[in-house]
């Protein structure tokens, strides 16, 4: 089974330690999670690819567009080289803009994942590419998303496209 990510970067009032410990938590209950999808952006991407591999589980980064380094500040570029360097990593091309790029990422992982996980509140993307543009892709294709939402608290799972709570 493979699993990925899509969600916040950065939000007020956002619960780091609460997302961590429900991650830690919804892998456990998979079977035979044999690898671990996202972009390695700050934020959640790259907390589910350290939860995945204190796991041992196989993470893949999926790089949006060459040149990716230089949306990382100085402390998430570290974060970032260290754990590619812990990666296998699949190198997409671009897709003209670097919202389009960000959004073919995000389609990239939910096509190439069994279950998406969602650490979201539920809101509108503020651009093109954002958390809220990948889940209704997931959607569409009848993806299972387990949403973490690190405002409300709550998990909410959309097992193969219908709300399955």
């Amino acid at each position: 089974m493979q699993v990925a990510v899509t969600g916040h970067q950065k939000r007020d009032g956002l619960d780091w330690p609460w997302v961590a410990e429900r991650l830690r938590s919804e892998l456990l209950q998979l079977p035979f999670v044999t690898s671990a999808l996202s972009s390695l952006a700050v934020g959640s991407d790259q907390l589910f690819a350290r939860t995945a591999l204190s796991m041992g589980i196989r993470h893949v980064a999926v790089i949006p567009m060459p040149g990716y380094e230089r949306f990382f500040s100085e402390e998430g570029i570290a974060e970032y080289r260290r754990l590619l360097a812990l990666s296998d990593s699949v190198q997409l091309p671009g897709a003209g803009t670097d919202e389009n790029s960000f959004f073919e990422a995000g389609k990239f992982v939910a096509n190439h994942c069994d279950v998406l996980f969602a650490i979201w509140d539920g809101k509108s993307a503020q651009g093109l590419g954002g958390t809220a543009d990948v889940v209704a892709h997931a959607r569409e294709r009848s993806k299972n998303i387990i949403q973490l939402n690190p405002i409300t608290f709550d998990t909410i799972k959309i097992m193969g496209g219908a709300n399955g709570s």
